[in-house]
């Protein structure tokens, strides 16, 4: 298991903008050999925009990405004619494919924190598609087929357990609260990556929300 700490993301965004923006893995400018990917997962960004902030039109191709708010509410619109308003709860996809351009926008009054995660596909190219689970339950995993993932949402009432699937990779993402994982305490914005793990085993120190991806090789 690697531990990953919130303080050890590479800083980024634009504070004058107000948009800061913290990367679990080499993005951007920051490049770092050794940090690539860890299973599907390429990118795992947390980026905080202040009211009116966001992302001009930008492209994307060949990546699925998976968004999750985690306070305020993000506004969403492509290329392909979808607009929506993405809140806590909700898991947004959007599986960029041959090509498809978006923007990404705090609209409210209010800061916003979200969570994207990009997951390199099997195979490229395709049509694009774009998906919203509106407050999808506990429990309920969401399959990304296209990455050969599945994401696990968790909310965990203190001393509350929850098991780590058994899988090639495990990428495991604290939003709220504070686990231990097989000794190790995770605070928000700490991750582990967890390789070919079996009868790991997360508890909750406090309320805590917790999102892990399983994925097979790549």
């Amino acid at each position: 298991m690697d531990v990953r700490r919130a303080s050890e993301r590479y800083r980024g965004g634009d504070p004058a903008a107000g948009i800061e923006s913290w990367h679990a893995l080499s993005f951007g400018p920051h490049y770092d050999p050794d940090n690539l990917r860890f299973g599907a997962v390429i990118a795992c960004n947390e980026e905080r925009l202040g009211p009116g902030a966001g992302f001009d039109e930008h492209p994307h191709s060949h990546t699925e990405i998976v968004t999750w708010v985690i306070s305020g509410e993000l506004t969403h619109r492509d290329s392909k004619g979808n607009e929506t308003v993405i809140r806590p709860g909700d898991v947004q996809r959007l599986s960029a494919a041959s090509g498809v351009r978006h923007v990404e926008r705090n609209a409210a009054r209010v800061p916003l924190t979200f969570l994207q995660m990009w997951l390199a596909p099997l195979k490229p190219g395709g049509e694009p598609r774009y998906e919203v689970v509106r407050g999808i339950a506990d429990s309920t995993p969401y399959a990304l087929p296209e990455a050969g993932a599945m994401l696990h949402v968790r909310r965990l009432s203190p001393g509350g357990r929850t098991a780590v699937p058994a899988a090639p990779y495990v990428y495991v993402h604290v939003t709220r609260g504070t686990i231990r994982l097989d000794g190790e305490r995770l605070k928000p914005g700490d991750a582990a990556r967890l390789t070919d793990e079996k009868d790991a085993e997360a508890v909750a120190e406090e309320e805590a929300e917790v999102l892990m991806w399983e994925m097979s090789g790549f």
